[in-house]
């Protein structure tokens, strides 16, 4: 079995039930199977971070967890446009793959979601992107093959899934965002076991 690292950060518990929904996705592919990792806070004081086992949720991610995924699903809320701190914490951490070249060619997709339809989310995950290019990763968007790009009136873009919640429906997908989540991590399980193949 090859393993998909879903990995979030999601303090509000949006861009969770996103990489819950993408896994479902990423296990429909025969021999595939999601991994499910997020990142802790990090204090906007002193740039440290939470305790190393979150008290609820999936465990935080290791750079284990990077080196051993066959394919990485990448997603945070959009914070003015771009990745919140800790999310780009993390992926500064991440130079030691970036120097023995652990993640060259293995396929990587972005997800995101955002409080406004024009909330920052296609910049965000634009910027999601920069480093896994750095990385070598090859990036898996969704092509308009996906139906529900065109009729969405809420998320989804061809860079990535993305959403648009507000307080009170926080973890409630449109039936287009839920869609597209599903066809995300489908084409990122389908196309690490191709080459894997």
């Amino acid at each position: 079995m090859s393993e998909i690292l879903v990995l979030y950060y999601s303090p509000g518990g949006s861009t969770a039930e996103m990489a819950n929904v993408i896994a479902r996705g990423v296990n429909e592919v025969e021999t595939m199977e999601a991994r499910i990792r997020s990142v802790p806070s990090v204090s906007i004081n002193t740039e440290q971070t939470e305790d190393t086992i979150p008290e609820d949720g999936p465990p935080y991610a290791t750079l284990k967890d990077l080196e051993e995924c066959t394919g990485l699903a990448l997603g945070c809320p959009t914070h003015f446009g771009n990745m919140p701190a800790a999310m780009k914490y993390f992926i500064d951490s991440t130079s030691p793959l970036w120097m023995s070249g652990k993640l060259v060619d293995k396929p990587a997709a972005v997800f995101s979601s955002s409080m406004s339809l024009h909330g920052g989310q296609e910049s965000t995950l634009l910027t999601m992107i920069l480093p896994l290019l750095h990385h070598g990763m090859l990036i898996t968007g969704l092509p308009y093959t996906e139906t529900e790009l065109l009729s969405t009136k809420t998320g989804g873009t061809p860079y990535g899934a993305s959403r648009v919640t507000s307080d009170t429906e926080a973890n409630i997908l449109s039936n287009e965002e839920h869609a597209l989540c599903l066809a995300l991590g489908r084409r990122l399980a389908n196309t690490a076991k191709k080459l894997k193949g």
